[in-house]
């Protein structure tokens, strides 16, 4: 079976296993991992890492009489691994060697090696937690840091330090970047094992015009053509983003010269397993194995010595737009860019051409963002809930995310009914951990066994997650067949691209058919893979799939369930605005066919900037709901308020009673009461801003306030209440209290209620020490004037001072009335501490001047 695993495929079996560098390491494996329970492994390509360390545990004894399970980041290589390590060991693939990744299971109760990729341990964690029959969890490819990696390694860990001691751990990579992953595991020892890796010429593209305009797949044709007229030797492996390019460069193939005399096979996770063993196979012809990143790692296709790189992968990332976890076509980083030159050295001296410039390369990310940077997690933390996580946010991630990804994950869980306030699993979050895809499609299907709409609901979710099924702008012609053929009404953007998914299906994708109704032929393929996925899911979990024909309303409620938390209200019948749950708003997309509805579920939210730098949020993939659908689905998120304001306008406080889902508010009205407390409170808050002006809060008000300060700064032992902005507040309250309005409080009394302020000897201590009044000698009772950081003063015409010969005192005699002395004309002569020396010293020559311009008034 050559060409179905890992290592250097040479000579016999045994001697080629025995040449694989990471058994001359087997004893320090062994010795490492059962002293400290844990490792981590670095070995490069081709060292036998996939398939040799199991052997090694196996063979050691090192795993007890449980399982060594292996993490295998993708399919192909679980499937592929399993094949040949069963080979090796001359065992029937299912019996002691085994593999099981989403709808294929090939173990059984006798198998001790078992590869698995990421979400299948994590379900495996999920209904076994304490992983009864496991020994040794392997970690392969850790450096592709996918979150259900990091995920299962902390569970894994925390099992390790809790209830399982006996867990043993083992991390490895080519590439691994150790330092973050020691500090992790401490304390974990670090094993590295050297590789035999012949060399790898690489090559970039000359910068030239056009390069950008220029089909992938053409530029990967056109090289490996000129790779073959240099007389470059051995099968070339050319990566490619997805199945589409590499049909697309296939194509491009068969049209080169010399093209019969090449053995051209596709390889991607989503073939059958016989069509994988082909493109793997010997063949007499020059082989070219257009691949996708499942050939990036892990297995060895013998003979390749060429590699041809296009420098993209679809990679894992949120997309905003759908709010789902989806894969983009992106720019492979250098590191990734060296696993796959890696492929050509395998085996013999190679080349790798990359379809890109020198200058581009330097540009390019050094590795890859951990997958946890980049995905959406709700459906990661679902599954965590489902292991028995306690609590999510004290959960020891191997690299912990964003606060804001954390938390648009976590309440979009609650939303979707999941989680409770208190973040524990509902009976529907429960019921959604059966299904292995994104919670909003979890809870999409369950709805639809309920109302028995799977069959169409699949469609939707299919509609929903996949490029659009309808091209715009393709031509008058086709869209008025579209229109005659499909229609235009609906109560959903969805009905019309169900009814031109359907047109796909029953011409059986044919592509003048559909190009005549502007169908995109490969989305509508999509599709028909998606909703079959659906479908077959949905049946694995005992889902009937109902009718096909059902009322539209159920097909509209169940996207209200797995989209609850993008509902949205117009705003106003004349335009499209929305306001949306958790104070978003948008604008919903003018070709939608609900623009006239009032109350909406959105599937597709898009940013967009203008000329100005302005974001624009449109809304698309609308359908109408109807408003008590909501409480009907999601009656936990309903809620009433009632909400005591004051309105400006109107100078009253007023109560507006809302209908809430979320925090979308349904209805609103507004009545013209309000309980007494909260009135007063808030027509004292309109006082204290100074919006409602007390005609009773004047200036012996203020000096009340003063005279307090005064009493409790110079006399501190009397203990006198103080009155500061809480204390104003609440006498202010006293005063609003029984009143809605502005105007019945404006002209109230304040004075009376400062009586009820203090005792009644409180009372009297403020008046014999911070009096209103002082008498003087003459028989004038000066009004004293209270300030902050000023002592008291009283301002007295110098007629009223006659026989007052020094400055009063108040508090006891502790402090002196600073004396601002008037002219008859009321205006300030002299401003004295210092009654006596004023006498003596100033007044003979301020007398001769007032006495020359008033004469008619007495003089001493």
């Amino acid at each position: 079976m050559p060409g179905l695993g890992c290592g250097l495929i040479r000579g016999s079996m045994s001697e080629s296993i025995s040449q694989l560098p990471v058994r001359e390491i087997s004893q320090s494996i062994v010795v490492a991992l059962e002293k400290h329970g844990r490792l981590v492994l670095k070995a490069p390509t081709g060292s036998g890492k996939s398939t040799q360390v199991p052997q090694i545990l196996l063979e050691q004894n090192a795993a007890g009489k449980g399982q060594i399970v292996i993490l295998q980041p993708r399919r192909l290589a679980a499937r592929l691994l399993a094949k040949r390590v069963s080979h090796e060991r001359k065992s029937p693939l299912g019996q002691e060697v085994g593999y099981q990744i989403r709808l294929e299971d090939k173990s059984s109760a006798a198998t001790r090696i078992l590869y698995l990729t990421e979400g299948i341990l994590l379900r495996k964690m999920i209904s076994d937690p304490l992983l009864k029959n496991v020994d040794v969890l392997i970690f392969d490819e850790f450096h592709e840091r996918h979150l259900y990696s990091d995920i299962s390694l902390a569970r894994a860990l925390h099992l390790q330090q809790t209830t399982r001691p006996d867990l043993k751990i083992v991390v490895m990579s080519a590439t691994l970047t150790t330092d973050l992953l020691l500090d992790y595991l401490k304390p974990c020892p670090l094993v590295e094992s050297e590789g035999r890796q012949f060399s790898v010429s690489e090559e970039y593209l000359a910068p030239g015009p056009g390069m950008d305009r220029e089909k992938i797949w053409d530029m990967a044709a056109d090289a490996f053509a000129d790779l073959v007229r240099r007389d470059v030797p051995g099968d070339a492996l050319i990566f490619m983003p997805g199945a589409f390019e590499i049909r697309k460069t296939i194509e491009a193939l068969k049209q080169c010269r010399d093209s019969g005399e090449w053995s051209v096979r596709p390889l991607y996770g989503e073939l059958s397993g016989d069509q994988q063993d082909e493109a793997m196979s010997e063949s007499p012809k020059r082989r070219v194995i257009v691949a996708t990143n499942v050939a990036e790692t892990s297995i060895t296709i013998p003979g390749i010595r060429i590699v041809v790189d296009s420098g993209l992968a679809r990679v894992a990332k949120f997309d905003p737009r759908r709010g789902i976890n989806t894969l983009l076509v992106d720019k492979i980083s250098q590191a990734s860019a060296e696993q796959r030159k890696g492929r050509a050295g395998r085996t013999d001296h190679g080349h790798c051409l990359r379809l890109w410039t020198k200058l581009e390369h330097e540009k390019r990310a050094i590795s890859e963002l951990p997958e946890i940077r980049r995905v959406e997690l709700s459906e990661a933390l679902l599954q965590l809930k489902g292991t028995g996580v306690g609590s999510l946010k004290d959960f020891n991630w191997v690299e912990k995310p964003t606060p804001e990804a954390f938390g648009k994950a976590l309440t979009l869980l609650e939303d979707l009914g999941a989680l409770d306030g208190e973040e524990k699993l509902t009976t529907v979050g429960t019921q959604m951990l059966r299904f292995p895809m994104h919670p909003r499609y979890a809870r999409m299907l369950i709805e639809a066994a309920k109302l028995g709409c799977v069959g169409p609901v699949s469609s939707v979710a299919a509609l929903s997650q996949s490029k659009p099924i309808l091209r715009r702008r393709s031509g008058r012609q086709a869209e008025d067949r579209r229109d005659d053929a499909l229609g235009d009404e609906g109560e959903s953007d969805f009905f019309i691209q169900m009814r031109a998914w359907r047109f796909a299906v029953e011409n059986r994708f044919d592509f003048q058919s559909c190009e005549r109704m502007g169908i995109d032929v490969q989305s509508a393929r999509q599709v028909e893979e998606l909703a079959t996925y659906f479908r077959n899911m949905a049946q694995r979990q005992g889902l009937p799939l109902g009718d096909e024909i059902v009322d539209d309303a159920k097909i509209r409620k169940c996207i209200l369930a797995g989209f609850a938390d993008q509902v949205a209200h117009r705003l106003d019948k004349g335009s499209l605005r929305c306001q949306m749950v958790h104070g978003r708003k948008g604008e919903l997309v003018r070709e939608s066919v609900v623009r006239d509805k009032e109350y909406l579920v959105i599937t597709e939210i898009t940013e967009i900037q203008d000329g100005r730098g302005d974001v624009k949020t449109l809304l698309s993939q609308a359908s109408a709901i109807e408003r008590e659908w909501l409480s009907e689905v999601f009656p936990e998120a309903m809620g009433k308020q009632q909400e005591v304001f004051y309105d400006e306008t109107l100078r009253r406080v007023m109560t507006r009673e809302t209908e809430c889902y979320h925090d979308l508010v349904l209805s609103s009205r507004i009545r013209d009461e309000a309980p007494r407390e909260e009135a007063a409170r808030l027509l004292s808050e309109q006082v204290q801003k100074g919006r409602c002006i007390l005609t009773g809060w004047n200036e012996r008000m203020d000096q009340w306030v003063l005279r307090i300060g005064f009493i409790q700064k110079l006399m501190p032992e009397l203990e006198l209440p103080s009155f500061g902005p809480e204390e104003k507040q609440s006498l202010i309250e006293s005063l609003c209290h029984g009143a809605r309005s502005y105007k019945e409080i404006k002209d109230r009394d304040l004075w009376p209620m400062t009586q009820e302020w203090h005792s009644h000897v409180q009372r009297g201590w403020l008046e014999d020490f911070a009096p209103e009044r002082v008498g003087l000698a003459g028989g004038y009772k000066a009004k004293v004037t209270y300030a902050v950081n000023e002592p008291p003063s009283i301002s007295v015409k110098i007629q009223d001072l006659f026989g007052q010969k020094e400055n009063p005192k108040i508090a006891s005699g502790r402090t002196s009335l600073v004396i601002k002395i008037l002219a008859p004309n009321f205006r300030p002569v002299q401003i004295t501490s210092d009654l006596a020396s004023f006498w003596r010293d100033s007044y003979p020559s301020v007398k001769m001047e007032l006495q020359r311009r008033y004469p008619k008034h007495k003089w001493l």
